[in-house]
C-alpha cells in the first residue's frame, strides 16, 4: 500500500511538472503572423530596404562647368551653331538662353513631354551633370542680334509691351522682360534677337494647342497664342528678332573718356 502511494504521488508530481514545462514553452514560442498574406508581405519590404541600403547616395548635381559644356555642346554646334547662333532659322539661338532653362527642355525632351524626334535623340543619353555643363557654356556665349521687318515694327512692338487688352493678351514683357532677357527664376526664357521664323513656328504649334509638358507654363503659352492671329504672330515674332539692348561696354567707354 506504501508502495502505491509513493508511486501515484510521483505520478502526480511528474504530470504537474510537464503541464509547467508545456505552459512555460508556449510562452515562450514567438508569435505567428497574423496570416500568411501578411508573412509574404513583410519579404519585399524588407528586401526592398536591404536594397536600398545597399545602395550608395547619388552625388549631388555640380554647378554647371562652360568649360566642359564646350566640349560637350560640340554637336549641337551642327544646328544651333558652335557659339549658339545658329544660321539657319528653323533651330533656334541659344546663345545668351538662361542656364536653367535650357536644362528644362532637354529634361522635356527627355522624357517626350516635348516631341521632337532630332532632339530626343540628342537628349536621351544626357545626365543631369551634361544638361547643366552644355546649359552653362551656351548661356555664357553672347547673342547676336536679328533686324526685324519694319513693316511690322509698329504691331508687334505693340503687342510686345502693351498686349491686347481686347483680345486678352497680356503684354509679352510682362513676363520676359522689356529687354527680351526673360525671368531666370520663373524659367520664362530669353527672347530678344531670337530667329522670328523659330519664334513664328513655336507659336503656331501652340496656337495649334500643342504644349510643350504638363506644367503651369505650358498652359499659360497655350492659352495666350490661342488668343494671337497669324498677324499677330508674325508681327511679334518680327520684332522679337530685333529686339536688343544697347551694348554696356560702348557706354560705359564714353563715360569714363567723358570723365577723364
Amino acid at each position: 500500500m506504501r508502495f502505491r502511494r509513493v508511486l501515484a504521488l510521483a505520478s502526480v508530481t511528474l504530470a504537474g511538472a510537464l503541464l509547467s514545462v508545456a505552459a512555460i514553452a508556449q510562452t515562450a514560442a514567438p508569435a505567428k503572423p497574423a496570416s500568411v498574406a501578411q508573412a509574404k508581405a513583410t519579404v519585399p519590404a524588407a528586401a526592398a530596404a536591404v536594397a536600398a541600403a545597399a545602395v550608395p547616395p547619388a552625388a549631388p548635381l555640380k554647378p554647371g562647368d562652360a568649360t566642359a559644356g564646350q566640349a560637350k555642346a560640340a554637336v549641337c554646334g551642327a544646328c544651333h551653331g558652335l557659339d549658339g547662333n545658329s544660321s539657319d532659322p528653323q533651330y533656334p539661338k541659344l546663345a545668351g538662353q538662361q542656364a536653367s532653362y535650357i536644362v528644362r527642355q532637354l529634361e522635356l525632351f527627355k522624357s517626350g513631354q516635348r516631341q521632337n524626334p532630332i532632339m530626343f535623340g540628342m537628349a536621351t543619353p544626357l545626365s543631369p551633370q551634361d544638361m547643366a555643363d552644355i546649359a552653362a557654356y551656351f548661356a555664357k556665349q553672347k547673342t547676336l542680334p536679328g533686324i526685324a521687318d519694319q513693316t511690322l515694327v509698329s504691331a508687334g512692338g505693340k503687342l510686345y509691351r502693351e498686349g491686347d487688352k481686347t483680345a486678352g493678351i497680356p503684354a509679352c514683357m510682362a513676363c520676359h522682360g522689356p529687354d527680351g532677357r526673360g525671368n531666370p527664376g520663373a524659367l520664362y526664357p530669353h527672347l530678344a534677337g531670337q530667329h522670328a521664323q523659330y519664334v513664328q513656328q513655336v507659336l503656331t504649334a501652340w496656337h495649334s494647342g500643342q504644349p510643350w509638358g504638363k506644367g503651369p507654363h505650358a498652359a499659360i503659352m497655350l492659352t495666350i497664342a490661342g488668343r494671337l492671329s497669324t498677324a499677330d504672330i508674325a508681327a511679334v515674332a518680327s520684332y522679337i528678332q530685333g529686339l536688343h539692348t544697347a551694348v554696356p561696354e560702348a557706354a560705359n567707354a564714353s563715360a569714363t573718356a567723358a570723365a577723364q
